[in-house]
C-alpha cells in the first residue's frame, strides 16, 4: 500500500480527499451527462471553478498529509535540519526509490546495528562502502538487519542494485 508509511489519521485524510476528488470526477464524467446531455452547457465557468477547487484541495491534502511523516532533517528549511542529532548505536533505515532515510547520521564507534526496511516498490539492499558489510537483497515491505564494527570516520551507505546509487540511494554517516 502506498500509504503504509503514514499514520492512520493521515491515511484517512488522504483517503477522504482522494475519494471526494474521484467521486466528483466520476459524477461529472458519467452520471451528470446521462441526465443532462448538454452538461456543462452554460455552467462551464462554474464547472471549471469547482474542478480547480477540487484539484487544489487534493494537492493541498497531499502536501499536508504526505509531508507530515517525513523526517524533519529531510524537509527543506526545517529548523531541525540545523540541530545536531544525538550519537547512536542503533539506526533505523528506510529505503525507497531512490532515497535512503536514516534515523541518525551521528554514530558511536563500535558495534552499530542498522535495522533496514524496504518501503519502496522494488528490491534494495544496504552496503557500507569500503567494508564487506552488506544486507541481502530486501524485497518490498521486508526488513533486514546489518551489524557492523565501525571505527571513527565518515562512512558512505548505499544501495548496490545497479543504478540505484547514481539515482540518489546513498547517504553518509559520521562515526565518533
Amino acid at each position: 500500500m502506498v500509504l503504509a508509511g503514514l499514520s492512520t489519521g493521515h491515511e484517512l485524510g488522504l483517503g477522504l480527499s482522494g475519494a471526494a476528488f474521484i467521486l466528483f470526477a466520476l459524477a461529472s464524467a458519467m452520471l451528470i451527462p446521462r441526465f443532462r446531455p448538454d452538461f456543462p452547457g452554460r455552467s462551464l465557468g462554474v464547472f471549471v471553478l469547482v474542478s480547480l477547487l477540487f484539484f487544489g484541495g487534493m494537492l493541498t491534502a497531499v502536501v499536508v498529509f504526505g509531508a507530515a511523516n517525513t523526517p524533519a532533517r529531510h524537509r527543506a528549511g526545517s529548523a531541525a535540519a540545523t540541530t545536531q542529532a544525538p550519537i547512536s548505536k542503533t539506526v533505523q533505515v528506510s529505503e525507497r526509490e531512490f532515497k535512503i532515510f536514516l534515523s541518525s547520521t551521528r554514530l558511536s564507534a563500535g558495534t552499530v546495528t542498522f535495522h533496514v526496511k524496504n518501503v519502496g516498490h522494488i528490491p534494495h539492499n544496504l552496503v557500507i562502502a569500503g567494508t564487506n558489510h552488506r544486507t541481502r537483497l530486501i524485497a518490498p515491505g521486508q526488513t533486514a538487519t546489518l551489524v557492523a564494527q565501525l571505527k571513527t570516520g565518515t562512512y558512505e551507505l548505499y544501495c548496490a542494485v545497479p543504478g540505484h546509487k547514481q539515482l540518489g540511494m546513498d547517504a553518509k554517516v559520521q562515526v565518533q
